[in-house]
């Protein structure tokens, strides 16, 4: 059976006492329940180790929401894997559609950083998703599977054992709009299509797809229960443990 995954992504958003407080909040609505899926929290880097410490001994993991690619060196302003690490991340988005489109990261860059990840021990969560113009024309399909193939293509079994995908429809973000739960368990069956051609059934069976694009509440429970759909990589929600457990535990 594979994991399922519900990860907040706080981006840049509260400050180390402010992302202490939410994952205290987080951590005292799970009391007494127990979740089916893997938490991970995923604050800025500059709050990593005091959400971390917030979070010590608790069944949330903590992820990082980026990395570079090389160990250490003269690269201001970046974080290497083992220093995620060392921040107590068991995870690492790889990706993310504001990475891609905002700051213009690209394949080889991105197939860089996800080995790197790799490398030192960390769990990358891929995102991949279509502009709202590649949708309406009709090319989803093919531009999702490109970002699938270009950078995970050429992993062994064993290294994409570790990587986590996230359908992210870049129109879905932020936006209030929310892709049906037939056009994300479709691209979702895509993903799992071309996984099975890459690495055999055996490892896509395996591999956790989860959907971001404005998961809320209200919508969780018809997303997450849709074939193929794993869990979510959750924006704006996840910054309220009130929503965020909504999510984790859908009515």
């Amino acid at each position: 059976m594979r994991k399922r995954i519900v990860a907040g992504n706080w981006k840049m958003n509260l400050d180390h006492r402010e992302g202490a407080r939410l994952a205290g909040e987080i951590l005292g609505g799970l009391k007494n329940r127990v979740p089916q899926c893997e938490i991970v929290v995923m604050p800025s880097f500059t709050s990593l180790h005091a959400v971390g410490e917030a979070l010590r001994g608790s069944c949330v993991s903590l992820g990082a929401q980026d990395l570079w690619h090389e160990e250490s060196g003269a690269f201001t302003g970046e974080v290497s894997a083992g220093m995620i690490s060392a921040a107590g991340c068991r995870y690492v988005l790889v990706g993310h559609s504001e990475r891609r489109h905002i700051l213009g990261e690209g394949r080889d860059l991105l197939s860089e950083k996800l080995r790197a990840a790799l490398k030192g021990g960390l769990s990358p969560i891929y995102c991949v998703g279509e502009l709202i113009e590649e949708r309406e024309a009709g090319r989803a399909e093919e531009t999702v599977s490109r970002q699938v193939e270009e950078v995970l293509g050429g992993l062994d079994a064993g290294g994409m054992s570790k990587v986590a995908i996230a359908y992210e429809p870049v129109w879905a973000i932020g936006t209030g709009r929310t892709a049906t739960t037939g056009d994300a368990s479709g691209m979702h069956g895509v993903i799992r299509d071309l996984l099975s051609k890459l690495f055999g059934r055996g490892t896509a069976g395996e591999t956790p797809i989860l959907y971001g694009g404005s998961v809320k509440p209200d919508n969780a429970r018809a997303l997450l229960s849709a074939g193929d759909i794993d869990g979510a990589l959750v924006g704006g929600a996840s910054l309220a443990g009130d929503s965020f457990l909504g999510i984790v535990f859908p009515t």
